[in-house]
């Protein structure tokens, strides 16, 4: 229960301050390792897919460009000490998906996004957890007409900006149908 509470915190701080930290000028001292997590990154893919059998929808297939682009958000977060589904340089996350994940003629194209930061380790059951305790995370695990996922998840050792130079695990989930 504490830890949800510091996140929704943090949340609501980077809400409040992540545009004047993402536009100051100044660059955010980066952190002294970034590393992806290739073994949570599959456990929350099997999770995601388990809630969605439970519920009586269909599983979400790992798409790569779309885990290039969760990868791609969560190192920029670790690396410039932000938390926001817009980018670093203020671009909404649809944006940052759609030259990787582009539409299909004839096709309906739509994507979502997840986000959870966690000190010092997440495992795959609390950020499925924190994300269903979240009304708008929680629609995006349930939606049925999505088709397609990518995950990025990293450990920086030391991360600036919101995360207070704490070792944080930061996980990107990002949905798509095409």
């Amino acid at each position: 229960m504490k830890r949800k509470l510091i996140l929704l915190f943090v949340a609501a701080l980077v809400v409040a301050g992540s545009a004047d930290a993402r536009h100051s000028g100044t660059r955010a001292p980066t952190p002294s390792r970034v590393a992806g997590i290739p073994a949570l990154q599959d456990q929350v893919l099997a999770a995601i897919n388990d809630l969605r059998r439970a519920n009586g929808l269909g599983e979400l297939t790992l798409n790569p460009a779309l885990s290039l682009a969760a990868v791609g958000h969560s190192q920029s977060m670790a690396l410039h000490g932000y938390f926001a589904h817009d980018g670093w340089n203020g671009s909404p996350f649809w944006k940052r998906i759609r030259p990787n994940y582009r539409p299909q003629a004839g096709n309906r194209w739509g994507v979502a996004e997840n986000l959870v930061w966690s000190s010092p380790v997440l495992s795959a059951d609390e950020a499925i957890q924190m994300w269903m305790d979240s009304p708008p995370h929680r629609k995006n695990l349930l939606t049925p007409g999505w088709r397609e996922v990518g995950i990025g998840a990293v450990r920086a050792l030391g991360a600036p900006g919101v995360y207070r130079g704490l070792d944080v695990t930061i996980l990107t989930a990002d949905f798509g149908v095409r």
